[in-house]
């Protein structure tokens, strides 16, 4: 069973994307070549923004979108350290400091009501991670940003395709930004990523960025980076934009299959959809505090598994300087001590999700047969309580 399933969907689109390539061969425009104006139009109706600068990845879309507002030195950004490095990484190597706040322990996307407590003179923006698949609380949280004045540019790299109140994720806030990495929702076939807004000047200053801080040929009023999708990536991605809202259905109707298989059992939480959201399930997410015999009972199945974000950002070396200690960011550390992610893309098959739901049930049944094995507590609805006789976990 594969974890992500790319070469399904290669099946279906192979000749469409082999034609595209070939067109860009012919052309010879590898660099801003035709299907980069033509995907960021099209990208820009998906989401429903004015303006979409597309780049080289997810990572320097976050840069890209922090240097349009001129942060640096001496500035603060509220952020998550339950994410990929990316999202503080860009802060601090604009040498400014990532200030993180906590996580909710059930959509496991930035917590609200700690945002007001984390601001500052100096906060300049608050960058929610939408974790995933689904958005952040993020009517709440511009409703804090707007209260402060301060803008918001949502990491929409899991959640590309989902809403929010009927908005898609990307065009929620200030600035949206995405990833097109191959495992990603909506992925090319090497790196890539997409800024979104509906600010005409910010949208300005973001294309400039992208080519080195150019507006026009030999003149730099800005510092840039070289942060450009290839013509390449961005023909593939037309393609693939073809079939993605069939791609984000097929990804709701396999993740609710999941919610119904685990339905009921005891030591196992499933992801929590937070009001107003639908979600593209980039990932499936379970909690256990049975984690790895979880996992390893997949694996003996042939099974893949993984515990995504297991030592969250402020316990990394290179938050270090920031001096935070475990504990001062509890739920995203228990979240990290407990997740597991199965197997999730729009072709996962019911029979399939049966297989693994199967392996899941017999590697349990052995550590409830092995009183040195049994666990000690188990998870339901997000309450530790201790399990019950015969109980999954």
């Amino acid at each position: 069973m594969q974890f992500i399933d790319l070469s399904a969907q290669q099946k279906r689109i192979r000749s469409k994307i082999e034609s595209r390539i070939n067109h860009v061969l012919d052309h010879g425009k590898y660099i801003m070549g035709p299907e980069v104006k033509e995907l960021e139009e099209k990208l820009s109706a998906f989401v429903g923004t004015s303006h979409c600068i597309t780049c080289s990845s997810g990572t320097d879309a976050l840069l890209i979108a922090l240097m349009a507002l001129d942060i640096g030195p001496g500035d603060e950004v509220i952020t998550v350290p339950y994410t990929w490095i990316s999202s503080a990484e860009v802060i601090a190597l604009l040498n400014a400091k990532p200030v993180f706040v906590d996580i909710q322990p059930d959509t496991f996307n930035m917590d609200p009501d700690l945002i007001e407590a984390a601001i500052t003179p100096h906060t300049k923006a608050i960058m929610p991670v939408s974790i995933y698949g689904q958005c952040a609380n993020m009517t709440r949280i511009n409703a804090i940003a707007a209260k402060h004045n301060i803008p918001v540019i949502e990491d929409g790299a899991q959640s590309f395709g989902a809403t929010h109140y009927g908005k898609k994720s990307c065009g929620l806030s200030t600035s949206g930004c995405t990833s097109f990495f191959p495992s990603k929702p909506l992925g090319c076939y090497g790196d890539g990523g997409a800024v979104f807004t509906n600010d005409d000047s910010l949208a300005e200053k973001m294309r400039q960025i992208r080519v080195h801080g150019q507006m026009v040929k030999h003149q730099h009023p800005l510092v840039g980076i070289n942060g450009r999708l290839d013509t390449l990536q961005a023909a593939i991605l037309l393609e693939k934009l073809e079939i993605f809202p069939e791609e984000c259905s097929l990804r709701w109707e396999v993740g609710q299959r999941y919610n119904k298989l685990f339905s009921g059992i005891s030591g196992i939480q499933v992801p929590v959809i937070g009001a107003g959201n639908d979600s593209v399930y980039a990932q499936y997410t379970l909690l256990t505090e049975v984690r790895e015999k979880l996992s390893n009972a997949l694996k003996v199945k042939g099974i893949p598994s993984v515990a995504y974000y297991a030592v969250p950002l402020h316990l990394q070396g290179a938050f270090e300087f920031l001096g935070h200690k475990a504990g001062d960011f509890p739920v995203a550390e228990k979240i990290a001590a407990l997740c597991l992610s199965l197997p999730m893309h729009p072709y996962l098959l019911a029979e399939e999700q049966e297989t693994l739901l199967q392996a899941i049930r017999h590697g349990c049944q052995k550590l409830s047969e092995s009183p040195s094995e049994s666990p000690t507590a188990c998870i339901a609805g997000g309450m530790m309580k201790p399990p019950s006789k015969g109980a999954l976990c």
